[in-house]
């Protein structure tokens, strides 16, 4: 149903969320947002703490609460009823008798034109709601480009053989901290942006990054083979770069 909606009409229904949620805000003070907002963050902050009985209760009825104020959103209910029309809309094009019209096939010289394409596996799968660190046994490397919720994030390239190139690490990440473990013999380029929260890249300590971005690279980064470019974006979090 997803992949049948075009660009266009996906960017408008964004939009009127986003309209909805300053609406929201403005007009009832935030509402359930902030609600939900405060009951995401015991959520996540009692999750760490599961093995406790106590934490146990406070996660089920922070979920509980998080759950009925995001149905509670404008927003979210705006959401559900464009996915209950679409999804009508979308079975009543299906039941329609479909068309005998032949299907135009390419020919087979537009077919020689196409280069061939790899599908590459990800290094790692996608974990919006959880910490995420990678093997402590040797793993073959490829490009990191990941994107999360909530959660820490802790890459440890001591486990792996980087290419003789440049090696890519993009994290985008709500709420959580960051930890890349870089090793000595490989030069590094880091660009970090961030709305609340610290960083401390290979020594160079910022107590406090309001809305702010951080570039830093070593001294050989541009001459040399082996490197490693970092990018990272944060709403609230700490990072920290530091050699193994």
């Amino acid at each position: 149903m997803y992949k049948q909606l075009s660009t266009r009409n996906l960017n408008w229904i964004w939009i009127t969320v986003a309209i909805l949620l300053v609406f929201e805000i403005v007009f009832f003070h935030g509402g359930s947002l902030i609600s939900a907002l405060i009951s995401g963050f015991f959520v996540y902050f009692s999750w760490k703490r599961l093995h406790s009985l106590g934490w146990k209760i406070v996660f089920a009825i922070a979920a509980i609460s998080f759950v009925l104020n995001v149905f509670n959103l404008l927003a979210v209910r705006f959401l559900i009823v464009v996915a209950i029309v679409f999804f009508i809309l979308n079975y009543i094009k299906s039941t329609k008798e479909p068309s005998k019209e032949k299907p135009e096939l390419p020919n087979k010289a537009s077919l020689k034109d196409e280069e061939p394409l790899v599908q590459i596996d990800n290094l790692f799968d996608e974990r919006f709601f959880d910490d995420f660190r990678t093997e402590e046994t040797a793993f073959q490397w490829k490009d990191v480009n990941m994107h999360g919720i909530y959660g820490d994030r802790v890459i440890d390239l001591s486990n792996t053989v980087l290419p003789y190139d440049t090696a890519i690490i993009s994290i985008r990440h709500l709420v959580g901290n960051i930890e890349i473990y870089v090793p000595y013999e490989v030069e590094v380029s880091i660009h970090h942006s961030s709305i609340f929260g610290r960083a401390s890249i290979f020594g160079e300590y910022h107590g406090r990054l309001m809305n702010k971005s951080l570039h830093y690279e070593t001294k050989n980064y541009n001459t040399a083979h082996q490197r490693v470019k970092i990018v990272t974006s944060l709403f609230s979090g700490d990072i920290e770069v530091k050699r193994v």
